[in-house]
């Protein structure tokens, strides 16, 4: 696995401190991260692929630091955003797919290939040549994280990947996190999407106050919102 270094973390947006004192080392291959509005785990997530960078401290992936080597990193470590409409950027759901592998340096061939593999793989090949933007609400998502699961990162991080969906769209994109051989690291408020992770990193105001196995970190989540 990658081996994701969080070395004494704080970040501020102006004024206002959103992390504090954050030092974590991320080796598993399902990692969680919850906490209630404001908490951070937005920002944290982000710092992943440098994204954000720290205000103090550093964030590396496998020695490679985000202040330094950003671009790097990013070919390592896919972001998939809550809103995937904030992230598809092509007309049609293929060229979505194929504008993510444009820097491959492939044949027209590989490129329709390696499109048509990743869109069946998530049960989108019927619709390669539909605008992207009238999909449902689940099938933006599961192009969005197609996009990124094209370019073969080593990690992915999601960012509450099933906030805007309902129940049957939230199982579909549950269930392709669960079954894909990266590294995959979830912020999410849907706490069943954790019960079969290796760890849950639970923060509040900005710290970690739990780091744990899922049971016992999700129980302490719990009984800090209530």
């Amino acid at each position: 696995m990658t081996r994701l270094v969080i070395d004494d973390v704080s970040h501020a947006f102006g004024e206002r401190r959103v992390l504090r004192d954050i030092s974590l080392v991320i080796t598993e291959q399902r990692v969680g991260i919850v906490g209630g509005n404001g908490s951070g785990k937005s920002t944290l997530a982000r710092m992943l692929n440098g994204l954000v960078l720290p205000s103090t401290g550093r964030v590396t992936v496998d020695g490679l630091d985000t202040r330094r080597d950003g671009g790097k990193i990013r070919r390592r470590v896919g972001f998939v955003f809550t809103d995937p409409d904030a992230q598809i950027v092509m007309p049609t759901v293929a060229e979505d797919v194929a504008f993510s592998l444009r820097r491959a340096h492939l044949s027209r061939e590989e490129l329709a290939d390696r499109v048509t593999k990743a869109l069946e793989r998530v049960g989108l090949a019927g619709h390669a040549d539909h605008p992207a933007h009238l999909l449902s609400g689940g099938q933006k998502q599961l192009l969005a994280i197609t996009s990124v699961l094209v370019t073969s990162p080593e990690v992915l991080v999601c960012d509450e990947p099933t906030t805007l969906l309902d129940a049957r769209n939230s199982r579909q994109v549950t269930h392709l996190l669960a079954g894909l051989p990266q590294q995959v690291l979830v912020v999410t408020h849907h706490l069943r999407l954790l019960e079969e992770f290796d760890r849950v990193i639970v923060l509040d105001e900005g710290r970690v106050v739990a780091d744990d196995v899922p049971q016992a970190a999700l129980t302490r989540y719990r009984a800090l919102i209530g």
